[in-house]
């Protein structure tokens, strides 16, 4: 990582950022990038342990995520998660924190890692990649950075700038932890986590660490090593084709030395042959961000010419998930004839997916065929149990049809199954609030806060369910909570504050 990936990141999230940063910036000028990594002795871990990077990390996301950049799409988020804790799996003496994977909608191609192993991967990112092995070898590269606890190190450097931004930082997620955040300040703290991450200035040894980390993250994962290779040689070209065009792609704040390519391109002679299938989930989600990071008419073109090509000069399932994208675009501009006659051509050749009947199930719902609806998500989430997109999507139908009782009694062993799921339960509250029970929907909603990060928010809808509730067990088990978490809250401001100070 170099100082420029994260003015990188500030586009990555959102262009409103740059002024926040931009202030930032005028209250504490860029010093001289670090050259090495920084002894990281007992004061220094001690700063920024495990736990305070998660902190950190945690109340970073919970601002981010109102931002319009944030895709809240339970489909990309799960494949993209899914493949970091593959790759984390099999990381040289564990992952230190535990990975999740979220996109980003933005065309730069570009991915980041922040504090408490959060990786940020854009749209453009999973777009630009030919194979599934190519988008492996960034997030892999992302995962080094953690594993091997550079950003951790970069943030303890005691420069004059980087306590300043830390200083900021820490005076922006007080405030949002105070319960005083509101997009304004979501805006800010992800302004200034930029900003710090700005000053960290990995240097070409850090960056290479986490080429030879990640590459033997893919190669025990089962990827094709030769991915990485690949993905060095199209971003470098893409690299050339932007030179002196402001670029902001990933070799502007990757730089991609000779020795870099030439040490993976070692290694992967060194290393075994590997034919790498790609999952069909790939395709799926790629066509999907394709239509997703379009913002504008003249994007939303280019996005349909490409699907109609892939859809006419493509076989199998790369053509059929050109024809989801096709759908998946009508649907978004509520042509529904459009939609259906795309997802039909789909699902030419007996292609199938999770992703598709999803689709499917909402033109259904789209269209006032209940019934259907629901039938087909009843069918689709027995075929495929796992995939929490399809999940999400079968509950809603249920809600839709005035079926709460039979949402909320479908809830429980997915919650069950997926404990950090936070959609889950938003639609387990929504649910229990239409049946009346609103004790049980609040402490629901808290617990769907709790997981977004919005510790204060949560705190006050237990504070309601006590006040709603005259069980005395009730109100004890609540008393239990809400203490609980504001012990919590009272941990994280004093970790906080100790960076403020500083």
């Amino acid at each position: 990582m170099t100082a420029q990936r994260h003015a990188s990141k500030v586009h990555a999230f959102s262009r409103a950022l740059c002024a926040g940063l931009a202030l930032l910036m005028a209250a504490a000028p860029i010093q001289a990038q670090p050259v090495g990594l920084p002894s990281m002795g007992s004061a220094s871990a001690a700063e920024l342990s495990p736990s305070l990077e998660r902190t950190l990390g945690d109340a970073i996301m919970e601002q981010g995520r109102r931002d319009p950049s944030y895709i809240p799409d339970a489909d990309v988020n799960q494949y993209l998660t899914d493949m970091g804790r593959r790759l984390a799996a099999h990381a040289s003496g564990g992952a230190s924190q535990r990975i999740t994977v979220f996109g980003v909608r933005d065309a730069q191609i570009n991915a980041f890692a922040l504090p408490g192993g959060y990786i940020g991967v854009n749209s453009g990112l999973v777009v630009a990649a030919e194979t599934e092995s190519e988008l492996a070898s960034v997030v892999a590269h992302e995962i080094g950075h953690v594993t091997q606890r550079h950003i951790a190190r970069g943030m303890t450097q005691r420069s004059q700038s980087s306590g300043v931004m830390m200083a900021a930082l820490a005076g922006a997620l007080l405030a949002a932890l105070s319960g005083s955040g509101d997009l304004a300040m979501g805006v800010a703290a992800f302004g200034q986590a930029a900003a710090v991450d700005q000053q960290l200035g990995f240097s070409r040894q850090a960056e290479q660490e986490a080429d030879r980390a990640g590459f033997e993250m893919m190669r025990k994962s089962g990827f094709d090593p030769q991915g990485m290779v690949r993905m060095f040689n199209q971003l470098g070209n893409a690299a050339r084709l932007n030179e002196g065009a402001g670029g902001g792609v990933y070799t502007s704040t990757h730089p991609l030395s000779i020795q870099r390519m030439s040490d993976i391109q070692n290694r992967v002679r060194e290393a075994p042959t590997v034919r790498y299938q790609d999952s069909d989930a790939f395709w799926y989600i790629r066509a999907k961000l394709r239509v997703l990071q379009a913002r504008d008419n003249q994007a939303q073109r280019n996005a349909l010419d490409r699907l109609q090509l892939d859809a006419r000069n493509t076989t199998g399932v790369k053509q059929s998930a050109a024809w989801y994208g096709l759908a998946y675009a009508a649907r978004q501009r509520q042509d529904l004839v459009a939609a259906q006659s795309a997802l039909a051509n789909a699902e030419k050749g007996g292609h199938s997916s999770p992703q598709m009947a999803a689709l499917s199930i909402q033109l259904a719902l789209d269209r006032g065929e209940q019934a259907q609806a629901l039938q087909l998500a009843q069918a689709a989430a027995a075929r495929w149990p796992d995939n929490q997109g399809l999940a999400l999507t079968r509950i809603e139908a249920m809600q839709k049809t005035g079926r709460d009782a039979e949402a909320e009694a479908a809830l429980a062993p997915l919650i069950k199954k997926w404990p950090e799921l936070p959609r889950l339960y938003q639609l387990q509250a929504q649910s229990q609030e239409r049946l009346g029970k609103q004790v049980d929907a609040r402490r629901t909603m808290a617990t769907y806060y709790e997981l977004t990060g919005a510790l204060p928010t949560a705190v006050e809808q237990l504070q309601q369910a006590r006040s709603m509730s005259r069980d005395f067990y009730v109100q004890s088990e609540l008393d239990v909570k809400i203490r609980t978490l504001k012990e919590r809250l009272k941990s994280d401001r004093e970790l906080l504050e100790r960076f403020k100070k500083s």
